[in-house]
């Protein structure tokens, strides 16, 4: 690791003046968990190092019922999935927020951080993109606001220019009916990059049995060089019955715009498999939440012996 200047304004003017003057040569410090590690293994050498958890907005935590859901970039997982709005509205990025590393990655990783690294197989990504999150930036020329689906370009490259950095991730209000969840294949139970990872969430219309998709998004982490949205297949189900004939038609549906790589996590077809079971657990997963009843976690999931997967 090379020498830098290390920084660490209060205020969100600063930080961008900050980042500007350096250009490419800066990076934010948020967390730390990705770029530490990156700067030791010189993917990275900035010359500047911007730490940004001085700045009250970029760890501010908020829920409204007009605003929904305000995530600072610099606010840690820990933080967030103990957070009970968090926790009674937004169960699908808990899901998330909690396999993120281990506990102690956890008490520094951010959301902000995860989404800003850009990695294929990210936890977050997904269930942002379920929920329809909006990524605000604040850079030289003002804010600017972009989907959550649209952030990540390639692989570990996202949508910030030049001297801007990541404010926040908003998240809408949850209206009534709506369910999300997110889940992963990993070879070990904990600490491990995603084989396959989904999420989804569902808007329902309707009662008992007559209940049919309102709304859904699903979207795929580690089958692409950046995570998916799988707007067809989500948009498929949207006036269709709640059954498991529909969720299996839109799990084919996500098959379809999956397109892995095989590499030392398991062979191509191996994963494009995992879409297709992994999208219908979540889908079946966001309506049991979306109809009131308990689903676990990933973490408890892990603890479950048989966990059950059905709308029965």
């Amino acid at each position: 690791m090379k020498d830098f200047e290390y920084t660490a304004p209060a205020t969100l003017r600063d930080a961008v003046k900050l980042l500007a003057e350096k250009g490419e040569n800066a990076r934010v410090l948020a967390g730390g968990t990705d770029l530490i590690v990156q700067m030791r293994g010189r993917r990275y050498q900035p010359e500047r190092v911007v730490d940004i958890k001085k700045i009250p907005e970029v760890n501010e935590l908020t829920f409204s019922p007009r605003k929904g859901l305000r995530i600072g970039a610099a606010v840690p997982c820990h933080i967030i999935y103990h957070n009970s709005d968090v926790i009674e509205r937004y169960p699908g990025i808990v899901d998330a927020a909690m396999i993120i590393g281990g506990i102690q990655i956890q008490g520094r990783a951010t959301l902000g951080g995860n989404l800003c690294n850009a990695s294929p197989s990210a936890d977050s990504i997904p269930a942002l993109i379920a929920y329809g999150a909006i990524a605000e930036i604040q850079g030289p020329q003002g804010k600017r606001k972009i989907p959550v689906e649209e952030f990540c370009v390639s692989p570990g490259r996202n949508a910030l220019q030049p001297g801007e950095m990541l404010v926040c991730i908003q998240i809408p209000q949850s209206k009534s009916n709506t369910g999300a969840h997110y889940l992963r294949f990993i070879p070990r139970n904990e600490m491990d990059i995603a084989v396959v990872g989904v999420g989804a969430c569902v808007e329902l219309a309707g009662r008992g049995k007559a209940q049919t998709f309102k709304r859904v998004r699903i979207a795929l982490a580690a089958v692409g060089p950046t995570p998916i949205f799988a707007s067809a297949a989500g948009a498929s189900l949207e006036g269709q019955s709640v059954s498991e004939e529909s969720i299996l038609a839109a799990a084919e549906a996500a098959k379809s715009v999956a397109k892995p790589i095989s590499d030392m996590r398991g062979p191509a077809e191996y994963r494009t498999h995992l879409v297709g079971v992994l999208t219908k657990r979540a889908l079946i997963g966001a309506v049991k939440r979306a109809r009131g009843e308990h689903v676990p976690n990933a973490v408890q999931e892990h603890e479950s012996a048989h966990p059950v997967y059905t709308l029965s």
